[in-house]
């Protein structure tokens, strides 16, 4: 298979090193309108072949699919543009800035009969993998109470650098540069993780979304600091489950944690990812009596990239599809309606 890298920022590198170590894949080429950043990409991955468009690269055309590691509000046209060239997508995500979009290149990847995929990263932790397991086979009964944390604190600490002078923080906290915030950053990977680990659909959603107070008259140079920079969420699933879901960039002491905890009629299961690491953790059986909790142990899973090679070599397309990831963005577009209106929306 061969692949071209379209945006050659931070994550390009992850997708990079990871495609080139399933055999058979080939990275031919990268693509980005920063020149100096696509050829340290370039020269630093091996990638032989450089292009400062889209365009340039399809015109050139000898690769098989697309990794798209565009900033968010990007991935919509240039998807779009990739499919219509007839190739197949790795998209990062969000797979758009809303639902209607993302449902519009679901159903364009789709019809084109290619394959089509969203990088949502924590399907690679082995403990959501596992939990979701255990609680699709009844082992905590039926699913009760869902309460799922995404906690970061780059705005606290500078453990990934200094957002305040660096561009690839400060567009993340500016709607003007395609960002909508935590809640469209790291919100769709808790949607997802609570909502595949404990195998529940969301229905309905009240939401708040807060953005803070960050440097004088919410401005640093180009940047204006609007996007949200937390977000809880209540939520109905349509199994009758009820749940909670939060995110922030503001958690002192937890860099980069994924938490789950599903409550069932006879047990729970919970489902972390922090920093690398995965855990997971079980009240089973007649533990519930005296609250005793046991480690699980799980074995190492397939990650999203060698499940893309997959579907492509055998033309089918696996999960994270983008049709789950529009299905998510639907959730997160409620949770902002919610967050105006002041009142429950309801899944369509």
């Amino acid at each position: 298979m061969r692949l071209l890298i379209l945006g050659t920022g931070g994550m390009a590198n992850k997708h990079a090193a990871s495609f080139k170590e399933i055999e058979g894949v080939s990275v031919v080429g990268g693509v980005d309108v920063v020149p100096d950043r696509l050829a340290a990409f370039c020269s630093e991955h091996g990638i032989p072949n450089h292009f400062s468009s889209l365009d340039e690269a399809l015109a050139w055309g000898e690769f098989d699919a697309v990794a798209n590691v565009t900033p968010d509000a990007v991935h919509y046209a240039t998807t779009l543009q990739a499919i219509a060239a007839g190739k197949h997508v790795f998209c990062e995500k969000p797979l758009a800035t809303d639902a209607v979009k993302a449902m519009e290149m679901t159903e364009a990847i789709e019809k084109s009969g290619k394959v089509g995929m969203v990088n949502l990263t924590y399907r690679n932790s082995p403990a959501l993998q596992k939990g979701r397991q255990m609680v699709l086979a009844g082992e905590i009964g039926e699913v009760r109470h869902v309460e799922a944390s995404y906690l970061q604190s780059w705005l606290v600490g500078r453990h990934w650098g200094d957002w305040k002078t660096e561009s690839k923080w400060l567009w993340r906290l500016s709607r003007k540069h395609g960002s909508n915030g935590a809640l469209g950053d790291i919100g769709i990977h808790i949607v997802d993780f609570a909502s595949y680990g404990s195998g529940q659909e969301v229905a309905h959603v009240f939401a708040r979304l807060k953005t803070f107070n960050k440097a004088p008259d919410h401005k640093i140079g180009e940047y204006d600091l609007d996007a949200n920079d937390s977000f809880t969420m209540n939520v109905d699933f349509t199994s009758g489950a009820i749940g909670t879901i939060q995110a922030t960039r503001t958690a002192a002491g937890q860099m980069d944690q994924l938490r789950l905890r599903v409550y069932g009629e006879t047990g729970s299961i919970e489902m972390i990812y922090d920093t690398g690491k995965s855990i997971l953790r079980a009240c089973l059986g007649e533990d519930v009596h005296t609250a005793t909790w046991h480690d699980v142990p799980f074995d190492t899973v397939e990650t999203n990239y060698q499940r893309f090679v997959q579907a492509v070599r055998a033309g089918k397309t696996q999960e994270p599809s983008f049709r789950r990831a529009a299905n998510i963005q639907k959730v997160l577009d409620k949770a902002m309606a919610s967050d105006s209106s002041h009142a429950d929306e309801a899944l369509g």
